[in-house]
Parts: structure tokens; sequence; C-alpha cells
């Protein structure tokens, strides 16, 4: 049960004991009479003192008090209809046939089965006691039909503070559920604008060498320019996976870096080690970003690895060619470059703990 729900449910309990309590004071404790009558209300207002413990506090009445309050509010009933003669039932002197279906409701109210049950328990251990003693019909009559009067009235409230507390959590899960699409839209809408400003940013750095090659004050016989077109099209590449929901991200983005690179005819090994541990976009981009500047300067063969251990992740790559133009990591990730004869090594590394 939501909460919405619980706090409508606690407050029909609490205004059924306020109800209560007022009904057992101001209409009942006049019309005492003898000391069954006078045990009987005692032992009411003792559990409606009790059930109070937990309804002022918008907490249900646990089943080890609930239960044994009912039994006692079934004797403390009957003790009090049976010391009244016959003809005074459901009269001027019975206080106790209807008050004590509310003090059952106090108690099991978010019981609704059992709830009913002791209702008409209760009623027909009246009943019981209108039919022991002789009585024309038309005054059994009378008494069955304020009985039942009673009854319907305390079962139609049991059933309307259902209804309301069910209507009440439907409508808080309803809006619940508005929230969570409303939610889901607005990150998908931020989604969506976070991947256009890259799309953006990344045709932004494109469109420059498209446009040099289009008016061709680029020549794609230079090796530079011909580096530049191997790069933007790995950053593309990379950018698009960048979007694919899978279990490792960036072993996910660096293998489509290595895909391109193999495509171009290059011979690329990939070597993974450590398991897979949540790196953010904005890292694995900066880990990313120096691979596919040594990939795309590579002239036939590349081996490329990814280390995970403990807090750090490092990304490598030793190829046959040497980059123009070094990509440099930010504060939060580290690259280094060298050359070792004709071959360039990479490494980019970040910790997810910075010392």
């Amino acid at each position: 049960m939501n909460e919405t729900a619980d706090r409508v449910l606690g407050g029909c309990r609490i205004a059924v004991l306020l109800a209560t309590a007022v009904i057992q004071v101001g209409l009942s404790l006049i019309r005492l009479d003898g000391p069954a009558s006078r045990i009987a209300f005692t032992a009411l207002a003792a559990v409606l003192v009790v059930a109070a413990w937990w309804v002022l506090r918008w907490k249900p009445v646990p089943w080890p008090v609930a239960l044994p309050g009912a039994v006692v509010v079934l004797a403390a009933s009957a003790t009090a209809i049976w010391a009244l003669p016959p003809d005074q039932l459901f009269g001027d002197g019975d206080w106790a046939s209807g008050l004590a279906g509310w003090h059952l409701l106090v108690l099991l109210l978010d019981r609704p089965a059992l709830a009913m049950a002791a209702l008409v328990l209760q009623m027909t251990l009246t009943f019981v006691r209108q039919g022991a003693a002789p009585a024309d019909r038309g005054e059994i009559g009378s008494a069955v039909i304020v009985g039942l009067s009673v009854l319907a009235f305390q079962a139609a409230t049991l059933t309307l503070i259902r209804v309301v507390n069910r209507r009440a959590g439907e409508a808080a899960e309803a809006s619940a559920e508005r929230d969570r699409q409303a939610h889901r839209k607005a990150l998908a809408e931020q989604r969506e604008a976070d991947q256009r400003s890259r799309f953006a940013g990344q045709l932004g750095a494109t469109l420059p060498l498209l446009a040099g090659l289009a008016d061709r004050t680029l020549d794609p016989r230079d090796e530079t320019v011909r580096q530049r077109c191997t790069l933007a099209a790995t950053q593309l590449r990379r950018l698009f996976a960048e979007n694919d929901d899978v279990g490792d991200p960036l072993v996910h983005e660096v293998s489509a870096c290595v895909d391109l690179a193999e495509r171009r005819g290059l011979t690329v090994t990939l070597a993974v080690s450590g398991e897979p541990a949540p790196v953010p976009t904005a890292v694995r981009r900066e880990l990313t970003g120096p691979l596919m500047t040594a990939l795309a300067a590579a002239r036939s063969q590349a081996r490329v690895s990814v280390l995970r251990t403990g807090d750090e992740i490092r990304v490598a790559a030793i190829t046959d060619g040497e980059p123009g133009a070094q990509a440099n990591g930010s504060g939060g990730v580290d690259v280094e470059w060298h050359a070792l004869g004709e071959r360039s090594w990479m490494e980019a590394k970040w910790r997810s703990r910075p010392n």
C-alpha cells in the first residue's frame, strides 16, 4: 500500500475512533443501569483506550491486540444485552447493541472480511437474546428491522472507508506513474539534447574538413589530410557507439574504434583485462580520444589494450605510425606519448578515486 492510501486509512481510523468515543461517552454513559452494564461499559472503554495507542499514531491495531480486543467487545456486548429485559432491546436502555459494532470497526478496520464477520456475530448475539424470550411477531419484526439497520449502517461505513482507501491508493499510483512518465520524458529530452550537442560539436569539427575537400583547398592525397579524415570517421563511429545500451560501454567504444581501423586494412589486436567498471561518459571520451588519434596515424598494425585494476583504468595503444597532433587529457585523465623507434606508444589513465 502506498503512502497516500496509508494516510487516508489512518485518517479514517482516527475518525471512527473519535466517533466511537463520542457515542460511548455522550450517548451511552447516561443510560447505564446495573453492575453488568457498568462492567461492560468499562470493558469497552478499556478496549477503546488500548486501540487509541496505535490509531492516534496513524498505525493499525496489531493482530495480537485486535483479536483479543474483538473477543472482549463481543463478550461485553453480550453481557450488557443479556442483562436487559427482552422488551428493552434496541430501546432507550439498550446502549450496547449499536455501540459494540463501532468498537469492532476501530479494532478491525484494516481487516474488512474479519470486521464484517464480527459485526454479523455481534448482531446475531443480540437477535439470539431477543428470540430467547417470548415475544409477539410485531416486537420481533421491529427488533430485526432496527438491528439490521444498525448492521447495514456500520457495514456501509466499513465498505465506504475501504472504497475511499482503494481509490486514494489508485489515484496516488496514477499520480506517481504520471510523475515517472514525466521524469522519463525529461530524461529522454535531456539525452536527446545531449546527443544533438555532441553530434553538433563533432560535425562542427568535421565540416571544415569536408568543406576543404569540397573546395579543393585540401588534397586527399596528402597524408595529413588522410589522417584527419580517418580521425573524423573514427570519432563519428565512437560517437555512435556511445549511445548503445551495452554492459561494458568503455570496451564497446574501444571496439568500435578498433573495428573502423580494421576496415581500413590495419591488423589490430585488442586485449581486455579486468572486470567492467562504471566510467562516466565524459571520461570515456577522454580515454578513447588519444586512442583514436593513435589508430588514425597507424600505417599497418596496432596493439590496443584496456587494463582495469582496482580503481584505475588504462587504455593503451602501440602503433607503427606517428601521429601529427597528439591528443592530451584533462586533469582527470593522464595521457602519455612515447616514441619507440619506428613505433609510437600511447597510454591514457584514469583513477576513479584520485590520489
